[in-house]
């Protein structure tokens, strides 16, 4: 079974980390046998499942309902519970209430909260319980107002900082999202705990992507940073296009489809 410790030990001995969301039982199934070291149940998921402009509107308790899903299908896996908005941002006691249900009530091993200096406090609270906590600063969408939009981050002290407070509150990770290389490499090289980018260059200890983004199963834009590994989008359209003009040929289906001998058409009435 993996472990942070495990994740951490590996992350210090060079070996890079391989991140990926998952929202439901066959997506953490698949990326389970595809060998990926920790599967994060994202709050993206309110944008590339729920088809939301943004992840504000996520919920703690569909957090805690993809996460139980998750967890179910990966038993073995370190599985990375986001917090939602406005789920931890108010104090540290509803932090911990929070990331104790995503693991308590969603299976998950660890929960994942964005933000650096403004929320270490919050860090170190949900660690004083026990809980396990993966930083994400640079570009947070849950701040997605406050920042104008999903913007390159740039501000060099400001993400220094950020992730020195996320380290001395005691998480044991953090994301990079949308910084640029070679502030990521410098963030990497100050810190003793993994950094895992997205959007933030090769130097990270690991890297995350989105399980529509990277299989072409999400029809938005996709940013920059995405890579396509597939386009199941494409042939799932073709496989649903192909099996609509069987049926509505007669072709489908088939003798060998039935069951109990031939089957005949229905007499159509008149």
């Amino acid at each position: 079974m993996a472990s942070i410790p495990d994740l951490v030990a590996r992350a210090a001995g060079g070996e890079r980390l391989v991140v990926v969301t998952a929202y439901d039982f066959p997506g953490a199934r698949f990326a389970q046998a595809a060998g990926v070291d920790a599967i994060m149940v994202g709050d993206s998921l309110g944008v590339v499942v729920q088809g939301r402009p943004n992840t504000l509107g996520v919920t703690l308790d569909q957090m805690v309902y993809h996460c139980e899903m998750v967890s179910r299908a990966a038993p073995e896996a370190v599985v990375i519970g986001d917090l939602p908005f406005m789920s931890y941002q108010v104090s540290a006691a509803s932090a911990v209430a929070a990331a104790g249900r995503l693991v308590k009530e969603g299976g998950a091993t660890t929960v994942k909260l964005e933000g650096g200096e403004r929320m270490a406090a919050q860090i170190a609270a949900i660690v004083r319980a026990d809980i396990p906590v993966m930083g994400h600063i640079g570009l947070t969408p849950q701040s997605i107002h406050r920042l104008g939009g999903y913007r390159v981050q740039r501000d060099r002290d400001r993400l220094l900082a950020d992730a020195a407070a996320v380290e001395a509150a005691g998480a044991w990770a953090v994301v990079l999202e949308c910084v640029e290389s070679d502030l990521a490499a410098a963030i990497t090289g100050q810190l003793t705990i993994p950094t895992i980018g997205i959007g933030a260059g090769g130097a990270c200890a690991g890297q995350v992507l989105v399980y529509h983004d990277l299989l072409g199963l999400y029809d938005g834009r996709p940013m920059r940073f995405v890579k396509r590994y597939a386009n199941l989008g494409e042939a799932t359209v073709a496989a649903l296009s192909s099996f609509a003009a069987e049926v509505r040929a007669g072709t489908f289906p088939g003798p060998e489809h039935g069951f109990g001998g031939k089957t005949q058409p229905p007499e159509r009435s008149r």
